[in-house]
């Protein structure tokens, strides 16, 4: 037995299912975090334009700074929805919490959508941004939960690995387009065209998903129902909570070290422009370089989990980026060209997406059924609301108070020494998925081989 067999995650030992699961009902447990991120990844790529619409009066970066401070306001609901609809989601199941967490999400984005700029409405533009993203946020919180809860419950036998890492690859797809987007915009648009309307229309393209994903979630399966299976959930969430500490507080120090790497990557567009002096059109280059890598090395993170010990999938890229961040932006910083600035971008958004899947499916798998939902979600929220919402402002911060153009470097080697230390803390072999506690999901006439 090698060290990477040895101590292999549990669902390599679950018994053989004959479980179909249709492409669609994959897809639509995916839906909401693919317009998670485009809208995620819209805002961080065109934050300078957003500074300038609604934070007109302040100076460069202190007009990015408020931007991405308006951006990371979305991320204090977040731990309320993820307490509110995962627990939802473990009372009456994963589909309706999943129906509500859309249907938030795409309140929040025409909100973005459709706001006026602060010349036309003066202070009430800002407001309503923040109203949006709030709800928004609150929307997101309870999104990962149920949707990584549903892909997990659902997976073949052997696969479990794979089908959580599509949450990751959702990402990927989402923020290649919003890429390709950036970049034809800025390519295509003149600058006053871009200030005044481009940035704009960015945001409702993500709108186009929008039936798709509500037609999907409609006719989605269920795969667990608090309420006949296990749903013996206390009276109140915190002693759930309490009950899986030894799960919860490890895996948010993973969760809470990938998100600071990941937003210090998506900042990359940002920082290009405002502190490297790039030009837009070469900036834009980056969030195409970061959709691929979560992609392809988010599936290859999946496909990676359902072969090898979980623990090292995660150890070994964060290992990778601690020792190779700062030659990164050291060499960024002194060529400033196109492929040190993909070569920088490849690094800070691969490497954490090889160790994503893994990391999900350690959460997940030790947490039982019917507290999982719950347990994901806070165990996701709290973490990117802390550093998800905070990263790209302390990045800013230091880049404006420090003078260094380095500074990012330090902040996500930072994050990687905490995620080597988390998953050496984190516990084994807590619950070897449901069969220890006798909720194995019978799914097989829920689903059809239907496509």
């Amino acid at each position: 037995m090698t060290l990477l067999d040895e101590g292999g995650s549990p669902h390599s030992r679950l018994a053989k299912s004959e479980r179909q699961v249709p492409r669609r009902a994959v897809v639509a447990a995916i839906a909401g975090n693919a317009l998670e991120f485009y809208d995620f990844g819209i805002y961080s790529f065109f934050a300078v334009y957003a500074g300038k619409a609604f934070f007109p009066s302040l100076d460069g970066l202190t007009g990015v700074l408020a931007s991405v401070a308006v951006f990371g306001v979305g991320f204090v609901t977040r731990p309320l929805g993820a307490l509110l609809i995962g627990r939802l989601g473990d009372r009456l199941g994963r589909k309706p919490a999943l129906l509500l967490t859309i249907a938030l999400i795409i309140v929040g984005t025409v909100g973005l959508a459709l706001t006026p700029d602060q010349a036309s409405i003066g202070v009430a533009a800002p407001i309503i941004v923040v109203i949006s993203r709030l709800i928004q946020g609150f929307g997101l919180g309870g999104e990962v939960g149920p949707a990584v809860a549903f892909l997990m419950e659902a997976a073949p036998e052997g696969r479990r690995g794979l089908y959580t890492s599509w949450s990751t690859a959702s990402q990927g797809i989402s923020g290649f387009a919003a890429g390709i987007v950036g970049v034809t915009f800025t390519s295509l648009l003149a600058p006053d065209n871009m200030q005044s309307w481009g940035w704009r229309l960015a945001f409702a393209l993500g709108l186009l998903l929008v039936p798709v994903a509500l037609y999907l979630r409609k006719r989605m399966p269920e795969t667990f129902d608090g309420r006949s299976r296990g749903g013996n959930i206390t009276a109140t969430p915190w002693r759930d909570l309490w009950r899986n500490r030894r799960v919860i507080l490890p895996g948010m120090a993973m969760l809470g070290a990938s998100t600071a790497v990941f937003y210090v990557a998506v900042y990359m567009t940002t920082y290009s422009i405002a502190v490297l002096k790039m030009p837009p059109r070469i900036g834009m280059l980056s969030p195409l370089v970061l959709g691929g890598s979560l992609i392809v090395f988010g599936l290859l993170g999946g496909w990676l989990c359902d072969r090898y010990n979980a623990r090292v999938i995660v150890a070994l890229p964060y290992t990778v980026l601690l020792a190779g961040i700062y030659p990164a932006y050291h060499l960024l910083i002194l060529s400033q060209s196109v492929p040190t600035l993909l070569i920088a971008t490849v690094l800070m958004s691969a490497m954490p997406a090889v160790a994503g899947p893994s990391v999900l499916t350690l959460i997940g798998e030790a947490l039982p059924a019917r507290v999982r939902a719950l347990g994901l979600s806070v165990t996701y929220a709290v973490p990117i609301t802390i550093f998800g919402g905070t990263a790209q402002i302390v990045v800013t911060w230091l880049l404006k108070h420090t003078g260094n153009p380095a500074s990012p470097a330090f902040y996500a080697v930072m994050a990687s020494a905490v995620m080597l230390f988390a998953v050496m803390a984190f516990p084994k072999g807590l619950n070897p998925f449901d069969q220890a506690n006798g909720i194995a999901l019978d799914l097989r006439g829920a689903f059809t081989s239907e496509d």
